[in-house]
């Protein structure tokens, strides 16, 4: 092939001493510094620049070769991507990780302090962020042309911390100083409007906003796996048309005359603002449009920049919708084609239908978003006209629709609805989630279009969840194997035929207990909390969600704790109970399960009859960095959600690949987990999907359940008893009386299974190389669970987009 064709990676061939002498030139150049008088920051950021520098050419040749060749580019649409740490990510796929540690070696700070060095981008707040930015690490090392189009929030969604055993929000700081991995574009900008009225000019409606904010632009390039391709994240930031109204000022209108800063500050300040208030709900929205408004912009010139013709839109372009957040990317599209191009409204539904995907990730109503139609009136109005019209072309179309279903219900706009009806493929995110989905939320929708729902189960980039996260065990696996695994997972399989060699375990075992050793330091230093690294590691990180079941784990702990207390012989091994997760500020239950998992900590951490026995460590402001450090670490897999709840999870994911062990039901992807690793190599517990239906229907079904479980019968009268709260024993009365009369998520059905399983984990993990074996198999039955695998099957089943590489 030609270079044309294959852009040949600056970064081959680069050693230490080219990159030493790049970031020294970039610390006198770009830093105005000097070795002798440089801070831990100077040498981050000059180190930055010198491997950005690396990205610069494949990132323009794969641009150039993507117009050359008039290909398809996918354009994924999301609220959230949780990135993480950009430094090491780079450094490990442009394959300089440990030409970084060399470059660095004798001339300033070592390189894992200037990877600590750099604050987490607050650019997400879960999975959903966090399978978007895997998925664009996967798009680039695949070749397959995208842009990932975000919000480059001020503020995340919150710096937690805890203040008695409360969650306390503040503000993420990410941006206090500046991002090197960020190219300002202040020549790519789009207006975006909101509120105002709609007029009908020469037979056309025009839209006049009365409010408007510019989205400004702000790239960072994405490298593939050793750099031979690389796409752009692009992130919106919102500035005010007019900076101020000095005349309004003037007149002693102080606040007014800043309207329209505080408007666009508000908009890219913060993911997720609370919607408990009309106000925040509103912010949400606009939140929301903006986001797809100044996307399908760009996307629209940049197509105009190649074609005339709107109509031939699905040749270059492919949109994913990244959950019902930017569904509102239909009716904004066809607007444009329609107010704007003089397109058919017909002919622009059939155009957006092309080119429009949506993947859902729940199966949880309230979670897919709805608008009442004063809401989506009052800011956008010439929207609810158009998904007026959407309605009723879909129901032209498909005249067996039934006459119930539609986008509107009850005065609101389903966007999930929306999102189905714009969208030719509608994906679920794993196979039991993609089945509920017909079965369940769009029944009648599939019914009416039995071919649009597919499956892509979700995977994970095997470059940070592996190769960055856990060198020790990516060392071993390299050594036993060979390279190649990093962009071939499935050459893990490999691994299996060395399970039964002592030498193999054995080196096994040491990395997992190294990277215990790591993580008991940094809990000690941070969380001023002394594990001991021997002791079974048990982690659950994620939302706090009454569905994840944080709930069940806590009142298991606390049962095991009271049951050592009472036969002291019943101590099998030692137990690191580790939690981590945010609840969404407004989320009453989900924050009184956090004060009570604190609360608990507290008192057993204390007790001297069961310290040696027994722990629980709770990190504030779980991200990815702690991710990076509490993943390798963990000896067991918390995946306990209510079954026929969590669409996939991709933490379960993450976990078995670093050769943890799972706990879990038979909900999202951890149904394909247990297939792939062997039910021998998972612990299972819990009702299935349809006995979840059918307890949910048996009337006092939790007092039932509590009655034949004396270990859970124990836990609530100590709750109801204050022993976690003395100061306040009625601090728990809420969750007993949801316990004991509407536990819609079952923890009181599955409590039970859930106690005799865990001491199952108890007597595997005290037969230390049986338990090693099941640990390597997990990590050698994970190939299929790449974000690679997933991405190809977007690229052939949803987006028809071809590798360039």
């Amino acid at each position: 092939m030609t270079d044309m064709q294959t852009p040949v990676p600056p970064v081959a061939g680069t050693t230490p001493a080219a990159l030493r002498a790049s970031i020294l030139d970039h610390l006198r150049t770009s830093l105005g510094k000097d070795p002798g008088h440089s801070s831990i920051y100077d040498w981050r950021m000059a180190l930055s620049y010198a491997l950005r520098d690396l990205v610069i050419e494949p990132w323009f040749a794969a641009t150039r070769r993507t117009y050359g060749e008039g290909r398809k580019r996918v354009y994924y649409l999301s609220m959230e991507f949780l990135i993480g740490r950009m430094l090491e990510d780079a450094a490990i796929n442009l394959g300089l990780h440990q030409v970084c540690t060399e470059a660095l070696a004798g001339i300033g700070p070592d390189f894992a302090t200037l990877v600590d060095d750099e604050p987490d981008a607050a650019l997400g707040n879960g999975g959903l962020g966090r399978l978007a930015a895997c998925f664009l690490d996967s798009m680039s090392t695949l070749g397959c042309p995208s842009y990932g189009y975000g919000i480059r929030y001020e503020h995340g969604i919150f710096r937690q911390r805890f203040e008695g055993g409360q969650q306390v929000e503040t503000p993420e700081d990410w941006l206090l100083r500046r991002d090197p991995w960020v190219f300002e574009r202040p020549e790519a900008v789009a207006t975006i409007g909101f509120r105002g009225h709609v007029e009908t000019r020469d037979g056309r409606a025009v839209w006049l906003p009365g409010e408007t904010v510019i989205a400004e632009a702000n790239d960072m390039p994405v490298a593939g796996w050793k750099g031979r391709w690389a796409n752009t994240l692009r992130l919106w930031g919102a500035r005010p048309t007019t900076l101020f109204d000095l005349a309004r000022f003037n007149m002693g209108d102080h606040t007014a005359a800043s309207e329209p800063e505080a408007l666009a500050r508000t908009l890219s300040r913060v993911l997720y603002p609370s919607d408990g208030t009309q106000a925040g709900k509103e912010l949400r929205l606009k939140q929301e449009y903006f986001l797809t408004a100044a996307s399908i912009s760009d996307i629209v010139r940049r197509f105009l920049g190649q074609q005339t013709d709107l109509r031939k839109l699905p040749e270059l372009v492919a949109i994913q919708m990244n959950d019902t957040h930017p569904a509102i990317a239909g009716p904004e599209l066809i607007r444009i084609m329609v107010d704007l191009h003089g397109i058919d409204f017909d002919e622009a539904c059939e155009v957006a239908l092309q080119v429009l995907g949506y993947t859902n990730h729940t199966l949880l109503p309230e979670a897919l978003e709805r608008w009442s139609t004063w809401m989506m009136g009052s800011v956008l109005p010439r929207h609810l006209q158009i998904i007026e019209r959407i309605d009723d072309w879909h129901r032209r179309k498909n005249p067996t629709r039934p006459a119930g279903l539609s986008i509107f219900q009850h005065d609101e706009v389903q966007m999930g609805t929306l999102a189905f009806v714009t969208a030719h493929r509608v994906n679920g995110v794993s196979a039991l989630h993609t089945d509920l989905m017909r079965k369940t939320v769009f029944h009648d929708l599939n019914v009416l279009h039995p071919d649009r729902i597919v499956n892509q189960t979700n995977g994970i980039t095997p470059r940070r969840w592996l190769a960055l996260a856990n060198p020790a065990l990516s060392g071993l696996v390299t050594q036993t194997v060979g390279d190649g695994w990093q962009d071939d997972l499935d050459r893990l399989r490999g691994l299996e035929r060395h399970v039964g060699d002592a030498a193999f375990l054995a080196d096994f075992a040491a990395a997992k207990r190294s990277n215990k050793a790591r993580l008991a330091d940094w809990l000690a230093r941070t969380a001023g909390a002394k594990v001991n690294p021997d002791a079974l590691f048990d982690v659950q990180v994620k939302r706090i969600h009454e569905y994840k079941r944080q709930l069940l784990n806590i009142l298991e702990a606390i049962a095991l704790w009271h049951q050592i207390r009472e036969n002291p012989s019943s101590a099998i091994v030692p137990r690191v109970k580790i939690f981590g997760g945010k609840s969404a500020p407004g989320y009453a239950t989900a924050k009184l399960i956090i004060r009570l998992i604190n609360d608990a900590a507290a008192v057993i951490n204390a007790d001297p009859a069961t310290k040696d026995w027994l722990q629980i460590v709770y990190p504030a402001n779980y991200n990815v960095s702690m991710a990076e450090k509490l993943i390798p670490a963990a000896d067991l897999s918390e995946q306990i959600s209510t079954a026929g709840t969590e669409a996939s999870g991709t933490g379960n994911m993450k976990f078995s690949l670093n050769g943890a062990l799972t706990i879990g039901t038979l909900d999202g992807a951890n149904v394909e987990i247990r297939e792939q690793v062997g039910a021998e190599n998972f612990f299972l517990f819990g009702l299935t999907t349809p006995e979840v239906i059918a307890r949910r229907a048996r009337i006092g079904h939790e007092r039932a359940a509590i009655s034949e479980s004396q270990h859970l019968r124990d836990v609530l009268q100590m709750l109801a008893e204050g022993v976690f709260s003395p100061g306040d024993p009625g601090r728990y009365h809420a969750l007993t009386d949801m316990l004991w009369n509407h536990d819609h998520y079952l923890v009181t059905s599955d409590f039970e299974d859930y106690y005799t399983r865990q001491r199952d984990v108890d007597r595997v993990f005290k037969e230390s190389a049986t338990w090693t074996r099941m640990a390597a198999l997990n990590t050698a039955r994970m190939g299929f669970f790449s974000s690679d695998r997933t991405i190809r099957g977007y690229m052939s089943d949803i987006w028809s987009v071809t590798s360039a590489v």
